[in-house]
């Protein structure tokens, strides 16, 4: 038996020897990927064009879900077929990693959809977070999928951007723990059991110049480390996570898929990193045809090998026959072929492909979108909700109410409730995929929008929320993307005629010209279209007591909205319970307490506008405001409301002095003081009060979502690891530095109620 093959021996030693029988065409091919559809005819997998296609092996195979658009069960026949060829008629028998989408729910028919990240960022539990990508393994595995491509780490400090909802904000700390979350849920204890998670988009892709999607990233070295970069830091160090993607962007003139900077110092020598990198899609070719540091792919090829980066995807190109031809004319070394091959066979090893290949697809529906599915994607949502204004306490509603008028374009929506990587989303940028390589997939199966999964729109949501002689009202009043007014005078007279008016704006979600948030759709204004702000106006002018719901990817300018609509709920693209979460909230039978992971402005004019500012950040010299504007945010970053109210008290911080080795441990006491039971997230800051170099005024280190009944007391504890004090000084060096450092405590960065101490000493 090759020692390949030999279960008993080590990683490494297998790898060794797999390698040494190899040539460079099979080499080349563990380095790149093949579209599912491209091996496949009428819906199956097709012998004649994978004989043609992937004679000498692959490394990956694309897009096992919505590339296929079929159901679970015929998916894993799929996989298993490609599988079987690639064992039983390629000359080495080497597996292929299966990859797919798994942002807030696998990519896949009939797959469950969790709220958007941004949403789940909202929650501040990362440990619900890290239940949710455990539901996304089990559906991935079922199927035979291996790799995820996700978690976004972008820290995101530009709301124009349209993949913020990716995101979980702009907090670096927030971000590394909900990542780190993410990392162990889909990985698991054993990667034999596990889906290896991707780390994205490595690195500063949320701060583009203008807002704009794959724009050059103003970042200085020093930001780059401390901000962009901590995120990923983490989710390797404390997580394991074994792949990392590569951003489209440029810093400073380099793109990051030609990064060695990137992706071999820090990332492997720094870090030990031991995973594999694979690109972005399209992303080596883009380094001749979008930033033109490549004469042609044969250049881009070698540009993207010597960073770093070990797999090409979507699919084979420049790490195809340009590669080649570069390795046999000498200009490549054959080594760094070896390199990345090394790399891919060994996470192939650790997955036990060659030992645990094969599914059965009978079994797929005992783990898709069961009722304990629907129900944590229940809680996830009504944990993601953010109660940002409820002037008079117009929240909650009665059930017993007598007429109830619900309006706007996104009320009665099952499709605007999803965000950007949900399969309803991606079916349609798929069939163009598809056809640009001449595969076409079937019309019928490649319709835009379609849903797979019962989705409860907000409408049906309070229908079945109210008592059964209330009487609900609905008019959708306009589109979310079309200026027609012509259904004004019925939201209107719907609005009239009852004692309350829900009106749901927002957008649509998606990656094609007609969504509004998502990738590749990036915004200007950051307003809702003026049709669904005119309804609004037109709703509030009645005199009837309304109340906006927002479901949208990203911040929004609310300066009318947030002055004169007395109650305000982010919904965000809350997912398939996201109708009963909102009337759970609307109603009272769940108490919301989400927070903002991200800084909603008043103006656009505003940004970046975020809460970890510098002491001369923030404001202008000498009054303060802009000339047309207040320099402070509508809703600040941590922000969130409640039907109850929280104290908090007796604030303990030990020891008082610390060395730079040690810990401290902050503990706080937090009791509801209000009538209904309720949710709190306790925020934790620091301040470096005196730094050899300018340190921001506020930083995130710590936070605890709990949950307490009337009159309960709670005593919250920290630990603070003084090393996580550190920062990078003049001459670029981590150091944590003696000092003082304040402590703040409160319910959001603006918020903070309790002030302490402590010093470092040497």
């Amino acid at each position: 038996m090759e020692i390949y093959k030999d279960a008993s021996q080590s990683i490494d030693a297998r790898t060794k020897n797999l390698i040494s029988t190899m040539t460079l065409d099979e080499k080349l091919a563990q380095l790149g990927g093949i579209w599912c559809f491209e091996i496949m005819e009428d819906k199956r997998f097709s012998l004649k064009r994978a004989g043609r296609l992937i004679k000498n092996g692959i490394g990956q195979i694309s897009r096992a879900g919505v590339g296929t658009t079929l159901s679970p069960p015929e998916i894993a026949a799929l996989v298993n077929d490609i599988q079987r060829f690639l064992v039983d008629n390629t000359r080495l028998g080497i597996p292929a990693i299966v990859h797919e989408e798994c942002l807030n729910g696998f990519m896949a028919k009939e797959a469950t959809i969790f709220p958007q990240i941004i949403g789940i960022a909202s929650t501040w539990e990362p440990e619900l977070l890290e239940r949710i990508t455990q539901v996304l393994r089990a559906q991935m595995r079922a199927i035979g999928v291996h790799q995820g491509l996700s978690p976004v780490l972008d820290v995101t400090r530009d709301p124009r951007w349209g993949r913020v909802e990716e995101t979980f904000g702009e907090d670096p700390y927030l971000v590394a723990k909900m990542g780190t979350a993410y990392v162990k849920g889909l990985q698991g204890d054993d990667l034999r059991e596990g889906v290896v998670a991707t780390l994205k988009h490595f690195v500063g892709y949320g701060a583009p110049e203008g807002g704009l999607n794959w724009a050059p990233a103003p970042i200085p070295p020093r930001m780059l480390r401390e901000i962009f970069l901590l995120p990923f830091k983490e989710a390797i160090e404390v997580a394991g996570a074994l792949s990392v993607m590569n951003a489209y962007h440029e810093i400073d003139g380099i793109p990051c898929g030609a990064s060695a900077e990137l992706l071999t110092d820090i990332l492997r020598r720094e870090w030990g990193f031991e995973g594999i990198v694979v690109s972005d899609y399209f992303a080596i070719q883009n380094l001749q045809s979008y930033h033109r540091i490549a004469a042609d792919k044969a250049g881009a090829a070698r540009l993207a090998l010597e960073a770093g980066i070990d797999v090409e995807l979507p699919k084979s190109d420049c790490y195809a026959q340009p590669l080649k031809e570069q390795i046999v004319k000498g200009v490549v070394s054959e080594e760094l072929v070896d390199r990345a091959v090394s790399r891919v066979l060994r996470l192939k090893f650790m997955l036990g492909l060659f030992e645990n290949l094969y599914v059965k697809p009978e079994k797929t529906a005992r783990v898709f979108d069961m009722p304990e599915h629907r129900k944590l994607a229940l809680e996830a949502a009504r944990k993601s909700l953010i109660l940002l204004k409820n002037e008079g306490n117009i929240l909650p509603l009665n059930k017993n109410i007598e007429t109830i008028a619900v309006i706007g374009p996104n009320a009665d929506s099952s499709r605007n409730l999803l965000g950007d990587y949900t399969y309803a989303a991606h079916i349609g940028i798929t069939a163009i995929m598809a056809n640009s390589i001449g595969t076409p997939l079937s019309a019928a199966d490649v319709e835009a929008d379609q849903i797979t999964v019962p989705v409860v729109t907000i409408l049906e949501g309070i229908k079945a929320k109210v008592a059964s002689n209330t009487k609900v009202l609905y008019a959708m009043g306009c589109e979310a993307n079309n200026d027609s007014r012509s259904g004004f005078d019925e939201a209107i007279k719907a609005a009239q005629l009852a004692d309350v008016a829900v009106v749901v704006v927002g957008g649509k979600s998606g990656l094609t010209p007609e969504c509004t948030c998502g990738e590749m759709r990036d915004s200007a204004e950051l307003r809702l279209p003026d049709v669904q702000e005119d309804l609004v106006k037109a709703i509030y002018e009645t005199g009837t007591p309304t109340v906006v719901i927002l479901v949208n990817g990203r911040p929004l300018a609310l300066e009318w909205i947030a002055k004169k609509i007395p109650a305000i709920i982010a919904a965000w693209l809350p997912g398939e319970e996201g109708g009963h979460a909102v009337a759970d909230i609307l109603f009272g039978d769940y108490n919301p307490g989400g927070k903002l992971p991200i800084t909603f402005p008043k103006k656009v004019g505003q940004i970046p506008i975020y809460y970890g500012l510098k002491p001369s950040g923030g404001k202008s010299q000498f009054w303060g405001d802009y000339v047309d504007c207040s320099i402070k945010p509508a809703f600040e970053f941590g922000y969130g409301l409640s039907y109850t109210t929280f104290e908090f008290t007796n604030l303990r911080i030990e020891p008082k002095q610390v060395s730079p080795k040690g810990k401290v441990s902050i503990k706080v006491d937090i009791k509801n003081t209000g009538s209904r039971a309720g949710d709190e997230v306790v925020q934790l800051y620091i301040n470096d009060v005196v730094a050899c170099i300018t340190r921001p005024i506020k930083e995130l280190k710590g936070f605890k979502r709990i949950a307490l009944d009337p009159d309960k007391t709670k005593t919250v504890k920290f630990e603070l690891p003084v090393e996580m004090l550190g920062f990078y000084d003049k001459n670029m060096q981590l150091i944590v530095e003696p000092g003082t450092f304040k402590i703040m405590v409160g319910r959001s960065s603006k918020d903070i109620l309790l002030n302490g101490e402590f010093e470092v000493v040497v």
